[in-house]
């Protein structure tokens, strides 16, 4: 199967939109990503995967810690400037939790420190140890097929 057919496939998974972000040096970095998930409830772990070539590897190599920002509807410029697909230099303010900085107006943050690490193909599966969380009621950024969505409720037996 070639690698176009595969990504297609794999974007017909709807998901939420998160930003990644993480500290080294008193300087903030951050990388937009859906491969976002909760492994375990005892203890509390979430799990990210980072790309080979993506800058944000060495970030949470170094720092050891990253939080988990899960995008509200109305924050598809953030997702957009964290992806790399605005050029322009942007002001992001940056509030924190648990000491590391998280993005206001996210629907959730959750703060994590890396407890193990996986090198799967050619990502890093990072397992983080949740050691916060907040949580803001809004409506969250999906992503499903190339394109920004936004939730439609379904009434249950609803043949529509």
């Amino acid at each position: 199967m070639d690698d176009r057919k595969f990504r297609s496939v794999m974007g017909m998974f709807a998901t939420g939109v998160t930003v990644l972000t993480t500290e080294v040096n008193g300087e903030v970095h951050g990388m937009t990503a859906n491969a976002f998930m909760s492994v375990s409830l005892d203890p509390k772990l979430v799990v990210i995967s980072i790309g080979e070539r993506a800058q944000m590897l060495d970030k949470i190599n170094r720092s050891r810690k990253f939080a988990v920002n899960i995008l509200a509807a109305n924050q598809q410029e953030l997702s957009m400037i964290f992806a790399g697909q605005m050029k322009e230099k942007h002001e992001v303010n940056f509030v924190r939790l648990d000491g590391l900085p998280v993005i206001n107006g996210a629907i959730a943050q959750v703060a994590c420190e890396v407890v193990n690490e996986h090198i799967e193909g050619d990502h890093t599966l990072f397992i983080g140890k949740v050691t916060d969380i907040k949580l803001e009621e809004d409506e969250p950024l999906i992503f499903f097929n190339g394109k920004y969505c936004s939730l439609q409720p379904v009434e249950m037996g609803s043949n529509k």
